[in-house]
């Protein structure tokens, strides 16, 4: 019994991360973010990967990212500027942040 509860809980965590994943990408895409950013390889911006590997040690990464994403910047990879999002709310920002940082 407590074997199949486990894997049942295992299993809808697993659904749950799918989902989440998913919704992250639709999100993404709603918001125009893969016109310039792709899982893998650089597009116009660095790919996920990459921007989650370059943070991965920063504590203030969804913070300082989520202002990035709506405000926009230039410098940190390169002299394309990111422009500005101011589309993407508060809230849509932090999970799209969150999203990215997980794909490393």
């Amino acid at each position: 019994m407590t074997r199949t509860l486990l894997a049942l809980s295992f299993s809808c965590l697993g659904l749950t991360l799918a989902a989440t994943a998913n919704a992250s990408t639709e999100l993404a895409r709603s918001k125009n973010c893969m016109a310039c950013h792709a899982a893998e390889k650089k597009l116009i911006g660095p790919s996920y990967k990459d921007i989650a590997a370059k943070y991965v040690s920063d504590k203030d990464a969804v913070a300082k990212l989520s202002k990035k994403v709506r405000e926009g910047g230039v410098g940190v990879w390169g002299q394309i500027p990111m422009p500005a999002n101011p589309q993407v709310s508060e809230d849509e920002a932090n999970t799209l942040v969150k999203w990215v940082l997980s794909t490393r």
